[in-house]
């Protein structure tokens, strides 16, 4: 029997990330960067005022700390005036946050520190040189990497970009994922099932898996277990996936015509590795392209366990991810568990935090069947079991696997 870790370096091996397309920066959120965004221009572009005030020379205020300064107001610059105006000593332009300073002004007088009068300012505190002004390239210098490569895209990136006048930039594109149900017991949600039919829950919960990791996702839905059929479906797959992923056909005369059928695309390792749930399971490469394929448990709970333990971090590793695991934590058990010795146990748990320390306590949810997928439902992490573990008691400390947290 495989280990996980061996099983998960077998995988993480194979993966290969898309190659990089230009995309509008309103579709780039959550892709990684895949060039230095250099700046073409400074930002901001000009001298411009941080608040609204009364554009000045600092040198005209500075005795406003002993006795109010009056100046003449000589005229109104608006944000988005390209009106260029010039200061001359003694005098103060009113000028609205974001507008560009007229020449020699060197500071800005917020409107609380004067009468506010449109004609004749009253200013009765000083301020510096370069007060409530923001500078041309203070934030980004032309030349400047302003987003560099590897970079994750977030709001704060599709701004910058924007900023410095990016309409398109380079990403990694999304790995393609195709997700496809094996079986004959299974139909699709929208027909009522006949006695010993079940509806199709993999092909659903996993698409909706490999779009949580990141992927572009393909929902082929159920294909029987004839082996053409099987082949076929795979095999018009190849060609537009980065990763597939089958649902069912790992045990029995499903997964002898489905190993039959992943046979003549390529070479698929049907084994047992030492994890519970879901130790029955299926990887390999297929196609000219060598596409990474999994065969995962018909059992949506298996399927589900073996797809956040070895898909999801080839998802992330393909979309160049420097850590494509989850975040680990230790947590104290609030109830005892037991696990299957010489088998990784993922049981499903409620992670808490104790306020009144910070020490995270984690709740096992349901029993131990690995049919059991209301449980998952309800669980925000996996509670980790090593392989030599069998029991653990109430207050013993474990490692946890956060998964999606809710809001």
């Amino acid at each position: 029997m495989r280990s996980v870790d061996e099983q998960l370096a077998r995988v993480l091996a194979a993966a290969v990330r898309p190659a990089p397309v230009r995309v509008a920066i309103s579709e780039a959120q959550g892709l990684l960067c895949a060039e230095e965004v250099v700046a073409e221009h400074a930002l901001p572009g000009f001298d411009q005022a941080a608040v609204d005030g009364y554009a000045v020379r600092s040198v005209d205020v500075q005795s406003a700390g002993r006795e109010p300064v009056v100046l003449p107001v000589v005229g109104e610059i608006q944000a988005g005036s390209r009106q260029p105006r010039r200061l001359q000593p003694g005098q103060a332009v009113r000028v609205d946050t974001g507008a560009p300073l007229p020449t020699l002004a060197d500071a800005v007088v917020p409107l609380g520190y004067t009468d506010e009068h449109p004609a004749r300012v009253t200013i009765n505190q000083p301020v510096p040189s370069a007060a409530y002004v923001r500078r041309t390239g203070e934030d980004v210098q032309t030349g400047d990497v302003a987003v560099r490569r590897g970079v994750t895209i977030g709001s704060a990136q599709v701004g910058l970009l924007a900023a410095v006048g990016r309409a398109k930039v380079l990403v990694y594109p999304r790995p393609r994922v195709s997700i496809i149900s094996v079986g004959d017991e299974l139909v699709d949600i929208d027909r009522a099932p006949s006695q010993g039919q079940v509806y199709d829950v993999n092909s659903y919960a996993l698409a909706a898996a490999a779009r949580d990791a990141g992927a572009e996702v393909t929902r082929v839905g159920i294909v029987g277990p004839d082996q053409r059929r099987v082949r076929e479906s795979v095999e018009s797959r190849l060609l537009l996936s980065e990763i597939v992923v089958l649902a069912g056909g790992v045990g029995g005369a499903t997964g002898d015509e489905v190993r039959a059928a992943l046979t003549d695309l390529g070479e698929v390792d049907m084994t047992r590795v030492a994890m519970h749930p879901g130790s029955v399971q299926g990887f390999g490469r297929l196609g000219s392209d060598a596409v990474p394929t999994f065969v995962l448990p018909a059992n949506p709970m298996s399927a589900l366990v073996v797809f956040e333990v070895l898909v999801r971090p080839l998802i992330r590793a393909a979309q160049g991810k420097r850590n494509p695991h989850r975040r680990l934590v230790s947590a104290k058990l609030l109830s005892p568990i037991s696990s299957t010795k010489g088998r990784r146990g993922y049981l499903r748990g409620q992670l808490l935090r104790d306020e009144s320390n910070g020490q995270y306590l984690v709740q096992p949810l349901g029993m131990s069947g690995a049919h059991l997928l209301a449980s998952l439902a309800e669980a925000n992490c996996l509670v980790m079991v090593d392989e030599e573990t069998t029991d653990i008691a109430v207050g013993d400390e474990v490692q946890v696997s956060f998964l999606a947290q809710r809001g």
